[in-house]
């Protein structure tokens, strides 16, 4: 590949990462069909990497793409056959032709409505996870397969059934009137916080992050407050995410093992992000009157690690409050073996085991149950359930980390 062509390959990547989403959103309220849209902006991509390796890449490459598409898609309307509607059709087709860009505020409009379009209660939450990761994030039926850990093909039919639903359903490209904001908002912040999650924590393979997973989920996270900036839900995932991220450089050494909690090294910790997000979490709770949801604890308790000076000065008790307030709000495997964790470190492993007896089994139920039982003084135990661990699903550096550790505790038996 010539020096030319990698350059403007790489120009139209980024252009497609930051502004594709903003391009579509604009593009579905003009044609009206997601489908339509989705295909002329692929269709303008495609001329993209055609033409700009030749004739250069243009000044203005968001104005350059949004224009093509714009065109792409009075093609495709053109070879549909016996369209209904042809007065509104001549309406959309004298939009198309306009060379001039959106305002940042019409922009804005437009990816409310498609973010809310893609979260529509009609569409099952899966449905909701896998359309919103193809139109807001761009990421291909592939990489969404492996976010919502299912197949290729399956994916395919489901986008392709939720686009078919929209249409027929006639679900409406608009922002929800705010009497239904609240009923709507949770699949909105849902869908945010699954990309992070699958990011930040991938099922399998050789990586311990998708660092792009994550860069989107905070990019559509941000874009989410910015247009609501007086909800607390947004205000609190955006939170949550940037306190998350601020520790994620520290979790890896230089080879990529993983660092425990107890082990990193704080000052790799993000401060500018910790600070953002706690203020973040403030506005939020304060906003709600202090009723905290499922994301505020959640970001309250990454506030208090990021706020400990050490990890012996983490305040385990208050750690473990929260976790017993987000499993009477929002109980899940996760939250469970966190809790585990913070009692243990408030009470002794003791505690820990007692309420770990509760959970069911899971490769990483597996790994707390042998640090557990090593504290408790039982290695052969301990052996057997770290070993159990590594039949299941982990990332490279979780599967390393866990045989050094497996290593470390058949010494001391």
């Amino acid at each position: 590949m010539t020096r030319a062509l990698s350059t403007a390959h790489d120009t139209v990547a980024d252009t497609v990462r930051v502004e594709g989403a903003r391009i579509l959103a604009t593009l579905i309220r003009t044609v009206g069909d997601v489908q339509t849209a989705q295909d002329a902006v692929q269709e303008a991509v495609l001329a993209a990497l055609s033409t700009w390796p030749v004739s250069g890449v243009p000044p203005q490459p968001r104005a350059w793409l949004t224009v093509t598409a714009r065109r792409k898609a009075i093609d495709i309307l053109r070879r549909e056959q016996a369209r209904p509607g042809k007065e509104e059709e001549s309406t959309r087709m004298l939009e198309l032709t306009r060379t001039d860009l959106p305002s940042d505020a019409d922009v804005h409009d437009d990816l409310l409505r498609l973010v809310f379009t893609c979260c529509h209660p009609a569409l099952s939450p899966p449905t909701q996870v896998a359309l919103a990761l193809r139109t807001l994030c761009g990421l291909s039926p592939a990489q969404i397969a492996a976010v919502l850990l299912t197949t290729e093909a399956a994916t395919e039919k489901r986008l392709t059934r939720a686009r078919q639903k929209i249409a027929a359903a006639h679900i409406p490209y608009r922002v929800p009137p705010a009497h239904e904001l609240p009923d709507r908002l949770p699949a909105v912040c849902g869908v945010i916080h699954s990309l992070y999650t699958a990011g930040h924590a991938p099922a399998d393979g050789p990586d311990a992050f998708d660092v792009d997973a994550c860069a989107e989920a905070v990019r559509l996270a941000t874009l989410l407050h910015t247009l609501l900036p007086d909800q607390p839900a947004p205000a609190a995932v955006l939170a949550l995410l940037l306190l998350t991220e601020a520790r994620r450089p520290a979790r890896l050494d230089a080879s990529g093992a993983v660092v425990t909690l107890d082990r990193q090294d704080r000052s790799r910790w993000d401060a500018t992000l910790i600070a953002r997000g706690i203020t973040l979490l403030n506005a939020s709770l304060l906003a709600s009157s202090r009723r905290a949801d499922a994301y505020q604890l959640q970001a309250a308790i990454a506030a208090e690690h990021a706020r400990a000076a050490s990890y012996a000065a983490t305040d385990w008790p208050e750690i473990l409050r929260l976790y017993d307030l987000l499993m009477s709000v929002a109980p899940s495997p996760a939250a469970g073996l966190a809790r585990v964790v913070a009692a243990a470190e408030a009470h002794g492993a003791a505690a820990g085991l007692a309420l770990l007896a509760e959970l069911p089994a899971s490769p990483r139920r597996h790994a707390v149950h042998a640090e557990l039982l090593a504290r408790a003084g039982r290695p052969a135990e301990a052996v057997r359930a770290l070993t159990a661990s590594l039949a299941g699903p982990a990332t490279d550096a979780e599967r390393r980390h866990r045989l050094a550790r497996l290593a470390e505790l058949r010494d001391l038996r």
